[in-house]
């Protein structure tokens, strides 16, 4: 598919996913402080004058992160990120939504992985699910893009039927729901926004063949625009979880994808796929019962 045919049919799936947001349900703090709050070295965090920029740091002393005010439990999040720019090897900026602060045994998680790279190769965006604490669900692609040079959209669309992991309006995977009865679908506990950044370089780049320059350092990913129209979580139970269906992230057009969004969605796997863990029989002799799923269906 030509590169002018994925950016167009980018607009309609941005219509197709949002025309139904109510602007009244959406969260977006002009300040950061309105969604979140600092995690780790607080010196490592920064904001533009207006507070709509954020900026978080690597150093070889430490890394930073910041984590939601609230939690959530389904529903559509988004933010910009602007990722590390340069060489970037062994560099991980983490974006992700986990039920539990301190990554708890039995946490449920759905990733958003960064891995960097040295000048000139082009970052790998990694994705992953996790549920009751256990992993192993990764799959990676290149993006089409340069995520360095300006800000772009990392979104996750959630609901009982399906995670749809979505980069500037294209759906770039989609992980079912095995009918209700997959026991690794994180559908039982609220979760938290998080990012961070880390010195990962034991595995980011080339296998951790590669290790990080700190000679580049400071390392430094922003974020801008957050959003979530969701059922924020209110303990012990919020009334919501009772109405999710009158919400268009979980009415019928969301729990699969359209005709425009997998017309995307397959050129991003065939161009773009790197990594698929249902691919790899010698890690998994049996596949996870999710990977028999049609993700076209």
């Amino acid at each position: 598919m030509a590169m002018s045919t994925l950016f167009s049919i980018a607009v309609l799936m941005a219509a197709s996913f949002l025309l139904s947001v109510s602007k009244a349900q959406i969260s977006s703090g002009s300040s950061f402080y309105h969604d979140f709050i600092v995690n780790g070295a607080v010196n490592q965090f920064s904001t533009s004058s207006d507070g709509a920029i954020w900026s978080l740091a690597l150093t070889n002393a430490t890394g930073c992160g910041f984590a939601s005010n609230e939690k959530y439990m389904f529903g559509w999040f988004s933010m910009k990120l602007k990722l590390v720019g340069g060489d970037s090897a062994g560099v991980v900026t983490a974006y992700y939504m986990c039920s539990d602060d301190n990554t708890g045994a039995t946490r449920d998680e759905v990733d958003y992985e960064f891995l960097g790279n040295t000048t000139g190769q082009p970052y790998l965006i990694q994705t992953n699910v996790y549920k009751n604490g256990t992993g192993g669900r990764e799959v990676r692609h290149q993006l089409w893009f340069d995520p360095t040079a300006d800000f772009h959209s990392y979104s996750i669309l959630w609901n009982d039927h399906q995670i749809v992991f979505v980069v500037d309006n294209v759906a770039i995977r989609v992980y079912k729901n095995a009918n209700y009865t997959n026991n690794f679908f994180p559908n039982t506990q609220p979760m938290y926004i998080f990012s961070s950044i880390w010195n990962a370089d034991s595995w980011a780049t080339d296998g951790g063949l590669v290790h990080t320059n700190w000679s580049y350092a400071p390392f430094v990913s922003s974020y801008t625009a957050f959003t979530a129209d969701a059922c924020l979580w209110v303990d012990p139970y919020p009334a919501c979880i009772n109405t999710t269906s009158q919400n268009w992230w979980d009415q019928y057009g969301a729990w699969h994808l359209s005709e425009d969004q997998l017309l995307d969605y397959g050129w991003v796997q065939r161009n773009l796929l790197v990594y698929d863990y249902c691919d790899d029989t010698v890690r998994y002799p049996i596949l996870p019962e999710e990977c028999s799923l049609d993700p076209y269906s």
